[in-house]
């Protein structure tokens, strides 16, 4: 860049978007980077406090901000993202589809210690609608070393820091368990919860199955929903550590996978996930998802709709954020539930 004299700068290319406030009005982009400096430009110019103007003079190895915000957009994002306009050297990152938003945490963090450069992201591991903001990019200073970008460019490697990975289509099967609810002495309150629940992806639910407190029984009701046809099913009732809540033996009997029983979560304490053959995640609700508004059920549907496995490591790294406050009035996801 040349720093010159605003009364000479006719002619000149405009190295960064010059922007105008207006109070209470209005903040808008003046001269966009690149605009040719005219002598109609010089009063305008003049009267938002542009004495002096810094003109771009192309450097080997330097890079405008502009062009270091197209690099890390294209580190970022994976297909299912677009960029924004690129205004005042940033780029905003926005879903292209209705999806689970993943954030490489760790690559994320090596890259904005870099210095210089920023990428700032939504939270990860939340469902994502097409159109949402998903991050924003852009270096600091209006021009940056093309080596600090290169840099960033290995630290990323082949695979997108952020991905959105896509819902899809699934087949559900519920087993509800307990005496009480088998011999109708009480009335079954978690199947309306789950279907309601469900009904914000595209889940077709293949029925519900109450079962006594048999453990093969309910053994058999997880296997036959498998027959089915069924991509998940969702063991509700039996799940505490009372002699006759069998529901988490029966899970194990069936073959699955435990991944683990328990997790740090409140209210949902006494969950359990486990894989079947790898692939079909058999999951055990603790009561409190038939009335707390948000539970450990609604951070895990979204990644179980989106085929992204979820591993005991992920379950305990939700004990930082996994207490809900229970607000009088929730905000859910936009809160600090889960994060």
């Amino acid at each position: 860049m040349k720093l010159i004299n605003t009364t000479e700068a006719v002619g000149h290319v405009i190295c960064h978007d010059i922007t105008r406030i207006v109070k209470d009005v209005a903040k808008e982009t003046v001269f966009r980077k690149g605009h040719i400096v005219t002598e109609e430009d010089i009063p305008v110019l003049l009267s938002i406090g542009k004495d002096h103007l810094y003109i771009w003079e192309k450097t080997e190895g330097i890079l405008h901000e502009n062009e270091a915000a197209e690099i890390l957009y294209e580190i970022c994002k994976n297909e299912h993202m677009t960029p924004s306009e690129i205004k005042e050297g940033k780029i905003d990152i926005l879903a292209s589809i209705d999806g689970l938003f993943k954030a490489d945490k760790k690559r994320l963090r090596q890259i904005n210690s870099l210095g210089e450069i920023m990428i700032a992201t939504r939270h990860g591991d939340f469902p994502v609608k097409k159109g949402d903001k998903l991050a924003g990019t852009r270096v600091i200073p209006l021009v940056i070393e093309e080596k600090k970008l290169n840099l960033a460019k290995e630290i990323a490697g082949k695979e997108p820091i952020l991905q959105i990975l896509p819902f899809v289509n699934k087949k559900a099967g519920i087993v509800t368990t307990g005496n009480e609810v088998f011999y109708g002495r009480i009335k079954d309150a978690f199947g309306p919860v789950i279907r309601d629940k469900l009904s914000e992806y595209s889940v077709e639910v293949l029925g519900q199955s109450i079962v006594n407190d048999d453990t093969d029984k309910i053994t058999g009701a997880i296997l036959t929903f498998i027959e089915e046809g069924a991509d998940f099913i969702i063991c509700t009732g039996g799940m505490s550590v009372d002699p006759d809540d069998t529901t988490p033996t029966a899970i194990k009997n069936t073959g699955a996978e435990l991944i683990s029983y328990g997790a740090p979560v409140l209210p949902g304490a006494m969950f359990l996930l486990s894989y079947y053959k790898g692939t079909i995640p058999v999951i055990g609700l603790p009561g409190c998802v038939m009335y707390s508004r948000r539970t450990i059920f609604d951070l895990v549907l979204p990644r179980i709709m989106a085929n992204d496995r979820i591993t005991n490591e992920d379950l305990a790294n939700l004990g930082h954020g996994g207490l809900c406050l229970n607000c009088e009035v929730c905000t859910f996801p936009n809160c600090g539930f889960g994060k």
